[in-house]
Order: structure tokens, then C-alpha cells, then sequence
């Protein structure tokens, strides 16, 4: 049978990309002061961050995180995989930040203040995503 993840992954990555392209730019906003800032920002990250997440993605589906030869309980995997996105998802905001802005101060604050917001956000999406067998034969024929 065909594997349909890459339809779960791209599902996921769009649904991703709105809710945090929405958090990125608000907190540009408020940040800088300038809604234009805020949404070219947000818009470079649409292109930027829906690459690497696909990309993050798929690597995640391919490595069986294991503790005993056993898959781990789906919180802690989801935990693990919230603190890889977000490293990676902060590091390309602060350089998108430096960038548009040419400020490599803004670019921290932009970049540090979404740590928090992006992390809480990433989480709740997994949890739901982990609700829906889209794209996915069964979740017991991986474990």
C-alpha cells in the first residue's frame, strides 16, 4: 500500500504555518512598533518555515525516537519535538528579523520573544494532529 504521510506532513505544515505565521507577525508588530515590519517578516517566514518544517517533519516520522525498544509515549515525544522545532524556528526568525529589519538586536527580541508563544502554540497542534489518523495507515503498526 502507498504511504499517504506526505499528505499528513503537508496537511500539518500548512495548518502550522498559519497559526505561527499569526503569532509572528503580531509579535513583530508589537515589537517594532510597525505592522508593515510585522507582515514582512511574517510573510518571508511562510516560504521559510514551511520548508523546514516539512523537512522536520519527515525526519521526525522516519526516526522512531525508542526508550527499550519501544516507541515513546506520544507527551514526551511530542516535548522532544516541540524543543527541535522550536530551535530551529527561533533561529530562522532572528535571522528574517535581522534582515528585514537591520537590526540584530530586533531580530533577538523578535526571535526570543516567540520561544514562549510558538512552543505553547507547536505543542496544542501536535496534541490535535495526534487526534487524527490522516495520512497514516495506524498508529499501532509503528509502535
Amino acid at each position: 500500500m502507498k504511504d499517504k504521510s506526505h499528505k499528513r506532513h503537508i496537511a500539518k505544515t500548512i495548518t502550522w504555518r498559519i497559526v505561527a505565521t499569526t503569532d509572528t507577525i503580531l509579535l513583530s508588530w508589537l515589537i517594532t512598533g510597525n505592522p508593515i515590519l510585522g507582515l514582512k517578516i511574517g510573510l518571508i517566514e511562510v516560504v521559510t518555515k514551511m520548508i523546514l518544517y516539512y523537512i522536520h517533519e519527515r525526519i521526525w516520522y522516519k526516526f522512531n525516537l525508542t526508550k527499550d525498544g519501544r516507541i515513546l509515549e506520544s507527551k514526551k515525544r511530542h516535548i522532544i519535538k516541540t524543543f527541535t522545532w522550536r530551535s530551529i524556528g527561533t533561529l530562522d526568525t532572528v535571522v528574517i528579523a535581522w534582515f528585514v529589519t537591520g537590526n540584530p538586536l530586533t531580530g533577538l527580541k523578535i526571535g526570543f520573544a516567540e520561544v514562549i508563544t510558538k512552543m505553547l502554540l507547536y505543542y496544542f497542534h501536535e496534541r490535535a494532529w495526534y487526534k487524527f489518523n490522516f495520512g497514516l495507515k495506524s498508529r499501532r503498526d509503528k509502535k
